[in-house]
């Protein structure tokens, strides 16, 4: 699910209650549920959708890097664009926009890794938390029904 997060268009799903975090953990605990013959605890789903997060976290930061330096002049070119057409906004606006795509574009990759590694700090943190409640979920959902017990009819001598 880190690849979903750090697509530029796929990602936004995560702003609905971080969707790909959360179905990262609740697939996590389903995968882990197909391995094992008996129900799992929802601690251990909860433990499968933490680590689901974090690993989540890393995928995201490592993808995410060579989509931003891909991306970076389609950007620059938009903003670009937006200070062209738009004669009506505020001179505080343009600035601001003028002084975004400035500093993006003389700061370069040392910025852009500087932006991920924050993201990172922060994507380990939420994905932390709601991947681990996912894995709940999971394993909440997805749990594997015991068989009814069989009543043991001792052998006869």
């Amino acid at each position: 699910m880190g690849v979903l997060s750090a697509l530029p268009i796929v990602a936004a799903g995560n702003v609905c209650c971080c969707l790909w975090v959360v179905s990262g953990g609740a697939i996590a605990a389903y995968l882990l549920q197909q391995n094992q013959p008996a129900p799992i605890s929802p601690g251990d789903g909860a433990l499968v959708g933490l680590l689901a997060g974090i690993a989540g976290a890393f995928v995201q930061f490592v993808v995410a890097i060579p989509i931003g330096i891909l991306v970076a002049p389609m950007e620059r070119a938009m903003l670009q664009r937006i200070i062209d057409v738009a004669g009506t906004m505020p001179p505080e606006m343009r600035d601001a926009i003028d002084r975004y795509a400035l500093s993006d574009a003389q700061l370069g990759l040392a910025f852009m890794i500087a932006r991920r590694v924050v993201g990172l700090m922060f994507a380990l943190f939420v994905g932390a938390i709601f991947s681990t409640l996912g894995g709940l979920l999971g394993a909440m959902i997805f749990r594997k029904q015991t068989p009814p017990e069989v009543i043991g009819v001792p052998p006869t001598a």
